[in-house]
């Protein structure tokens, strides 16, 4: 099957991978740190001997962690009830917080009094380029420091709009803008499956994914799980963006007491991700095509297209039919074809009023219409990305 390499094959690139990455960004979430009545402490101590095993292999790590929430519920013995208000939410986040922060505290100081730290983010706070660079340079400074970093999304003043989505995602986002070499996700399913092993006999697990493409973001749904806010689709796309920037990625079975030490060691368990292969995006345009959310929506002519996809080239007033959206300079905006489909995203020069006035014109004719030209492309090429 075209999506599964052979397992030689797979065997070797999985091993040459895990022996090449040195800094390892690992998520764990809901369904495998909490239980019932909260954290679930027994998982924690696993966790914390996971994380001093690759330390102790020359790794750095970066912790994706959830459950504040569940920290706070069982502390303040709130049951959980259908439709909760997000204020209640954010007050058992606050309250989880310095739980969850004083359980990894006391079962890291086990390990030569390992120290952590907290990193509490927002969308907002990767968002904004020059705090994106501020997150990037706290966690480097950590590891000069030896610290493992403990990340989560910030639950206590997050509404829908500053939300990350699941830390899947934020995961990703983070492993892309360190530059680190694989990210792993611990669940509580064993792997990816062909079909869904609970109702077809046949089904069998995909050990390696060379590309991913529709046929296995269809398998996504055949996998049964009881996972949080993220679920294996939000999973596979968050596997997807780390390819696009040239890294790996695995899910397994965190509930397996020796997951991490099988898979350094060679052992074929849950499904690993190859990095994509030849073109990746990196830097500042893995922050324009990833981490930004588009504030509206440039539509090209089929010459645009052309230019902006074959050619590598800026994107020019001309080329624009319609602009659809309020945004102001220096905003993401995404890039449609006549037939529909997203080729691009990138940062504007103009705002949409602006642009409404010089779509369809020439870039020379730009200070005649608006009384000033700041620059003659609406979208500089450093500043666009392309996609599949």
């Amino acid at each position: 099957m075209t999506f599964q390499l052979p397992r030689d094959d797979g065997l070797y690139y999985r091993q040459t991978l895990f022996n090449q990455a040195k800094t390892v960004v690992l998520k764990v979430g809901s369904a495998v740190l909490t239980t019932a009545d909260g954290l679930n402490i027994d998982f924690i101590d696993t966790l914390c001997d996971h994380i001093a095993f690759l330390r102790n292999s020359g790794r750095e790590v970066i912790l994706v962690s959830s459950g504040a929430v569940a920290a706070g519920r069982k502390r303040l013995q709130v049951h959980r009830q259908p439709g909760e208000q997000l204020r209640v939410k954010q007050a058992l986040a606050a309250v989880g917080q310095g739980l969850l922060m004083q359980a990894y505290e006391q079962r890291f100081a086990r390990h030569n009094n390992q120290q952590v730290a907290q990193i509490l983010l927002t969308h907002t706070d990767l968002s904004q380029r020059d705090r994106y660079l501020n997150v990037r340079n706290t966690i480097l400074t950590l590891f000069e420091f030896g610290i493992v970093p403990i990340i989560n999304e910030n639950d206590t003043v997050s509404v829908q709009e500053l939300r990350f989505g699941d830390n899947d995602t934020l995961g990703a986002l983070i492993t892309n803008m360190i530059g680190a070499d694989m990210y792993i996700m611990l669940t509580d399913v064993n792997s990816l499956y062909t079909a869904n092993p609970a109702t077809d006999p046949t089904a069998r697990p995909v050990y390696t994914v060379a590309a991913i493409d529709s046929q296995i973001e269809t398998m996504a749904g055949n996998t049964s799980s009881t996972l949080g806010t993220g679920g294996m689709q939000s999973k596979i796309r968050a596997a997807k963006m780390v390819a696009a920037c040239g890294r790996s990625s695995f899910i397994g079975p965190g509930r397996h007491k020796n997951v991490l030490n099988e898979l350094f060691s060679g052992d074929m368990v849950g499904t690993f991700f190859l990095p994509e292969q030849g073109k990746t995006i990196k830097g500042k345009k893995h922050w324009i095509a990833h981490v930004l959310r588009p504030s509206g929506t440039l539509y090209l002519d089929s010459g645009a297209c052309r230019a902006i996809v074959e050619r590598g080239k800026s994107l020019l007033p001309s080329g624009i039919t319609q602009i659809e959206g309020d945004f102001e300079v220096g905003a993401s905006v995404q890039c449609r074809c006549p037939g529909g489909q997203v080729v691009a995203a990138g940062l504007t020069n103009y705002t949409s009023a602006d642009l409404k006035k010089i779509r369809g014109k020439k870039s020379a004719e730009i200070f005649d219409i608006l009384g000033f030209c700041d620059s003659d492309e609406i979208i500089h090429r450093d500043n666009l990305v392309l996609f599949d």
